[in-house]
């Protein structure tokens, strides 16, 4: 059950309206990386888990980015009220001012209208874990460069705490996920096939323009190794070969050095 509470989870207050800069924030609105598709993804999560515990930290984090669309939503508003009155301020964005009254719609930042394609939901709790910390990671990113692109301290500080509280759902999202204690290489039942799970394929090679060849020793903290791939290009009409052979697999051989060409 569900219980509104009339009054916001942090108090906003815009000094300068802008609406361009309320135009971009409904790209945590109803953009994909916003607060809607956060509260969508981690409550229907929520209402999929059998883990007690598990479910319960879905719908907090759930329900507190609702709490969090309303923040965003009031911010938009008092950005927006310019284009109620002025033409000016109405043309940086006819549909909101136009067909929406100058107020809220669930679309982006371009007027493209929500969808629920936003979601990621696997039904696979570690995955949906995993898939909510990128979640989180990218909407913290998007709150730090809206921080860049206005000078408005009301503004900045309600996007401060906001983004602040990005870190915080990480940090709860990672600690369920390591609290399963599985393998992180370990997804779903069945296992990937030996050998062949450790080869780190070579496949950008050689020196131009773009850059030159080499991978980082890095590459081989979790097993891997670097390979020749068993893909490669013969400059015919065959195209496509591989290790000689059209259309056919084999096994890639272990490349003592990177190629470069």
């Amino acid at each position: 059950m569900y219980h509104h509470v009339k009054k916001l989870m942090y108090n906003v207050n815009v000094g300068e309206p802008d609406v361009r800069f309320g135009k971009m924030l409904l790209e945590q609105f109803g953009g994909a990386n916003g607060e809607l598709a956060a509260a969508m993804q981690y409550t229907i999560q929520g209402w999929s888990c059998d883990d007690p515990e598990r479910r319960d930290l879905l719908m907090d984090i759930g329900t507190e980015e609702i709490s969090h669309l309303e923040v965003v939503g009031a911010l938009i508003r008092m950005h927006f009220k310019p284009m109620k009155k002025a033409l000016a301020a109405a043309e940086e964005d006819p549909l909101v001012a136009v067909t929406g009254g100058g107020g809220l719609n669930l679309f982006n930042s371009m007027g493209n209208p929500w969808t629920a394609d936003y979601l990621k939901i696997a039904g696979e709790l570690d995955v949906d874990l995993r898939n909510n910390i990128a979640a989180e990671a990218r909407a913290k990113i998007t709150y730090e460069r809206l921080m860049h692109l206005t000078d408005d301290r009301g503004t900045k500080d309600a996007l401060q705490f906001l983004m602040t509280r990005e870190i915080t759902h990480m940090k709860a999202f990672s600690a369920a996920l390591d609290s399963l204690g599985k393998d992180p290489f370990s997804i779903g039942k069945l296992p990937p096939t030996p050998g062949l799970v450790d080869e780190y394929y070579n496949d950008s090679t050689g020196e131009g323009e773009v850059g030159k060849d080499g991978v980082g020793k890095w590459i081989e903290k979790n097993g891997l190794h670097v390979v020749d791939s068993p893909f490669s290009f013969d400059g015919g009409s065959s195209g496509l070969t591989v290790n000689g052979k059209s259309g056919k697999s084999g096994h890639a051989k272990e490349s003592g050095k990177l190629k470069t060409a």
